[in-house]
Formats: structure tokens, C-alpha cells, sequence
């Protein structure tokens, strides 16, 4: 078969362990993204299969109309809205899942969380520059313990997050659909009693929230000027949670306020496509969650398997199994 590999920024596919699974077939990979309808066409036409890290690459109907060839996606991580099953379907585009796992994305926001509380990139960039303990406007930094920890979505990631939080001695509160705020209350955690006195009384406002219709938008600009005055949001699920720029009013209107983020509208981002990079209070880093050996070992390992499960004539993990027929 031959086979795309898309979006690989870091060019480390190749390098995997687990990349000789793949050395009966054509592999090409791919380092940058493109975003161009015409010029994704030129790139894939001649694909039969392509492995998508995560959603970089949307998948649009129009795209799958023009690429006759393509018989097979194979996706790294859990399918998300970056593709319709029933488009894939209809053009007869069978799509491979693969697996998830909360470890990376938890501990690099609880690394955020920590980088923000204390100011290190400040006192780093500052340091290097030859200023000694200086963080520049933001002032001193802040120990977590004592604080309030809020959660919004108790799902994988949001328990591991609940207990780093206890293990730092914070008080968790938990937000979310009803069954969240009752799991959270049955692990031993607050439920919050309505949002607003989510955004009021938490120190630490963590968003663990799938992204879809229903939750698209869903922080509002009142939400974030809610929260207190030296209080910090930590976004590593999608940033289209926030409603549009409403991040960033609130930062330059309350620049005591901090924000970690993970997620961009429009990635690969910079300063030119997103503000939020040139405010002092923000601190982010280029989508991380799950770029890190372990869980490119484990999502890829998975895609490759289906690649070549497919390629033998046995398909597995495929979310649209009519394709096949």
C-alpha cells in the first residue's frame, strides 16, 4: 500500500520502534500541514492509506470526494470531530481508531499549572537575560497548597488532575454534568452548586471537557470575568470551549489573571495568528498534551497495526465498518 503519514512536525515516525511494522509498504511522510483543499488533493491523491496524527489534518467531504484512491484512515488517538464517519462512509473511506491515554496531557498540565503558579518562564527568560530572581510585571509566584482546585469534567484526565491536587494538599471542587459532579462527590471531592460559583471560588480553573456542539463555547466572557482576581484558567482539551477572543479580553482587562494553554483556534499557531501569545500573563505551550515517546509508542504502535490488519485482508478497530461492504 501506499502510505502518507501526515503532519509529523517533529519528523519522528521514522525513529519509532515500532516503524518497521511498516517496511512492506510505499510510507512517505509528511512535516508540515497543510490547509489548502487543492494542494491536499496534490499531496494525497495517490495515497491508499493515510495516518493522521490526531486531528491536525481536517477531513472535509469535499477532500474525500477527490481522492478516489484512499481506502483507509488510520487514526493515532480517539477519533474526534476533525472527521464525519458518515462522509467517510459514503466515499467508502474505512477509518481505523486508535487508543487514548490520560498520562501525557495530565501531567503537562499539571506542569502548566506549576510554571504559571510560580512564574517560571518569567524568572527563566529573565534569568538569561542576566536579571537575577526577576519576574518581571506578574510579581511573585504562588504555592498551591491551600488553594482551590477547580475541575470542570470528571473524566479521565480530570480524576488524575483531582488527585495531584490533593497530593498538594488543594481543595478540589468539581464542575461538569451531573454524573461528573456525582463521581466526583462519591471519590470524595466538592461538587461546585452552580457554575457561577465555579468561576467565583476557584483558584485554579482546569478545562477537561470533550469539544462538540453542546460544549463548544460554553466558557463565556462572563464566566472568565467571574474568576478571581489573581486566579488562573488551564485549557489542554480544545480551545474552542472559550468563546471566540473572550480569553483574551478578560487577560488584558484583569492582567493579574492567568491563563496555560495548550490549544489554538488555528494551529500550527504564532503571534500573528493568535494574540494570546503576546500577553505576559499567558503562559503556552505549541499542543503537547500527547506529544511525548511513550504516547507516540503507544497511539502509533496502534495505527500500524491497522494499517496493516487492513493491508492482510483483516480489518480491526474500524468505526465505520459499512465502508467495507
Amino acid at each position: 500500500m501506499k502510505i502518507a503519514i501526515l503532519d509529523d512536525y517533529q519528523d519522528q515516525a521514522r525513529h519509532l520502534s515500532n516503524f518497521t511494522m511498516l517496511e512492506e509498504h510505499d510510507v512517505t511522510v509528511f512535516t508540515d500541514t497543510l490547509h489548502d483543499i487543492d494542494a491536499l488533493v496534490d499531496r494525497l491523491e495517490a495515497f491508499d492509506a493515510i495516518i493522521l496524527i490526531r486531528e491536525r489534518t481536517i477531513i472535509t467531504d469535499e477532500l474525500l470526494s477527490r481522492l478516489p484512491n484512499l481506502k483507509l484512515i488510520s487514526q493515532t488517538g480517539k477519533i474526534s470531530n476533525h472527521l464525519n464517519l458518515d462522509d467517510c462512509t459514503r466515499h467508502h473511506v474505512a477509518v481505523a481508531e486508535g487508543v487514548g491515554s490520560p498520562i501525557a496531557p495530565s501531567e503537562l498540565a499539571w506542569a502548566l499549572i506549576m510554571a504559571t503558579a510560580r512564574r517560571l518562564p518569567n524568572y527563566i527568560g529573565n534569568f538569561k537575560r542576566g536579571q537575577w530572581q526577576q519576574s518581571g510585571e506578574l510579581g511573585l509566584g504562588t504555592a498551591l497548597n491551600g488553594k482551590t482546585m477547580g475541575i470542570w469534567g470528571f473524566g479521565k484526565i480530570g480524576q488524575r488532575l483531582a488527585k495531584y491536587a490533593h497530593a498538594f494538599e488543594m481543595d478540589v471542587v468539581v464542575w461538569g454534568s451531573e454524573a461528573s459532579r456525582e463521581k466526583a462527590v462519591k471519590s470524595g471531592y466538592r461538587a461546585a452548586e452552580s457554575k457561577q460559583a465555579f468561576f467565583s471560588q476557584c483558584d485554579v480553573i482546569s478545562l477537561n471537557l470533550r469539544l462538540n456542539e453542546a460544549t463548544r463555547h460554553i466558557v463565556t466572557q462572563l464566566d472568565l470575568d467571574a474568576m478571581r482576581a489573581d486566579s488562573m484558567i488551564v485549557n489542554i482539551s480544545r480551545a474552542e470551549l472559550i468563546a471566540p477572543n473572550a480569553l483574551y479580553q478578560t487577560l488584558v482587562k484583569h492582567p493579574t489573571k492567568l491563563a496555560a494553554i495548550d490549544v489554538f483556534e488555528q494551529e500550527p499557531a504564532n503571534e500573528h495568528s493568535e494574540p494570546l501569545l503576546t500577553l505576559p500573563n499567558v503562559v503556552a505551550t505549541p499542543h503537547l498534551g500527547y506529544v511525548e515517546r511513550n504516547s507516540y509508542e503507544l497511539y502509533f504502535q496502534w495505527a500500524f497495526e491497522n494499517v496493516v490488519k487492513f493491508s492482510a485482508g483483516t480489518p480491526d478497530n474500524i468505526a465505520n465498518p459499512q465502508a467495507l461492504i
